[in-house]
């Protein structure tokens, strides 16, 4: 199956003509021609299939054969926030993997003790993207620039609203127990030094709930991707 990512596709187009960079890939690298049956994905949840009428490497012309909308709507919405990692590939990994695994949108969260303040977001959203057609995925995580951490926690959001960390505290309760089924979920994951216990207390005044992962010590983006996995887990089937 060849996936393309096509984000201008309306949902009503009979035809569509793929950018410079699909069409070389299209053409170029996978050397498909005209009649050949392609699939797309909009990032709104648009998933079709088109038929190759014009093979041009820099202009591939298409003909919209099949359309479906909401294809693999998911029944719950996650947002994680998280510090970008000093090694940026170990933060690519996480966007990866979360995206196949199924993410809503991903903040880049400024922290008092982060060690990166500064991410090209161009880069990072090609390999969401990559991940997208990787894994058939019809909805793009949105993905945000790096936010400072009081405006992030400052922020309306509809839904649950989660810091982990590693201060002690006895209100600590596992992510999964605290879950509502088919929620809306923000979760905050601090940089390697963790959170200060100022960020924790200003999170917890804007109405945010601590949380454990577990007794291990994770790395920043093993802690992401390990909230990512608990909630489609808890809400697989469901």
């Amino acid at each position: 199956m060849q996936i393309f990512y096509t984000p201008d596709l309306q949902p009503a187009s009979s035809a569509y003509i793929l950018n410079e960079e699909e069409s070389k890939h299209c053409i170029r690298v996978l050397r498909l021609q005209v009649g050949d049956v392609i699939q797309l994905v909009d990032g709104r949840g648009g998933f079709y299939e088109a038929r190759i009428t014009d093979a041009h490497p820099k202009k591939t012309q298409l003909q919209i054969v099949a359309a479906r909308q909401e294809y693999g709507k998911r029944n719950h919405y996650l947002h994680v926030a998280v510090a970008p990692t000093k090694n940026i590939e170990r933060l690519e990994w996480f966007l990866e993997k979360a995206t196949e695994m199924g993410i809503d949108e991903v903040t880049l969260l400024l922290c008092q003790r982060s060690e990166r303040k500064e991410a090209k977001a161009d880069r990072l959203d090609k390999i969401v993207t990559s991940a997208v057609k990787q894994s058939i995925k019809a909805y793009h995580p949105q993905l945000n620039p790096v936010t400072p951490f009081s405006k992030l926690v400052a922020q309306p959001f509809t839904g649950q609203k989660f810091i982990a960390h590693c201060i002690d505290d006895a209100a600590k309760h596992t992510l999964s127990s605290q879950l509502t089924l088919h929620g809306q979920c923000l979760i905050l994951i601090g940089p390697e030094g963790d959170f200060t216990e100022k960020e924790v207390t200003e999170a917890l005044q804007n109405g945010f709930k601590p949380i454990t992962l577990g007794e291990s010590r994770l790395r920043t983006e093993t802690a992401a991707l390990a909230a990512c996995f608990e909630v489609n887990l808890f809400n697989r089937g469901k």
